[in-house]
């Protein structure tokens, strides 16, 4: 089993900062790259950021220049800095990994279907 598990949302004002972490935890952990996705109401999920191990990173337009994502290897663990928050960044933000793992019957696993449960984060105007 593999265990995505955000942390860091919250409610603050417009203009104001939030880190989000994720740490990635399962049975010989392969981690090729794991991103940000957010969904807010009404609307699809889309991607935020992601990075690779080795700190290749991306970005959606509507972020860059404001939010910052970077990586532990050694920890399994994504953060994403968010900066000047906008009400827009509205959503609830998913953590999502590309990885290997090995299962109980000692299977590898591998895929970029990974999700974690979702952290919300409200931005106020």
């Amino acid at each position: 089993q593999v265990q995505l598990v955000e942390s860091g949302g919250g409610l603050v004002q417009a203009g104001g900062s939030l880190r989000l972490s994720c740490v990635a935890s399962g049975s010989r952990l392969i981690i090729y790259a794991m991103g940000w996705y957010r969904q807010a109401p009404g609307k699809q999920r889309e991607l935020v950021a992601s990075i690779t191990t080795s700190g290749t990173t991306t970005y959606a337009d509507s972020v860059k220049g404001r939010f910052t994502i970077s990586g532990d290897n050694a920890k399994k663990t994504v953060y994403l800095q968010m900066d000047n928050l906008k009400p827009e960044d509205t959503a609830v933000y998913y953590c999502n990994g590309d990885l290997v793992y090995t299962d109980e019957m000692g299977t590898m696993v591998a895929g970029k279907d990974f999700w974690g449960q979702g952290t919300r984060v409200t931005v106020s105007s």
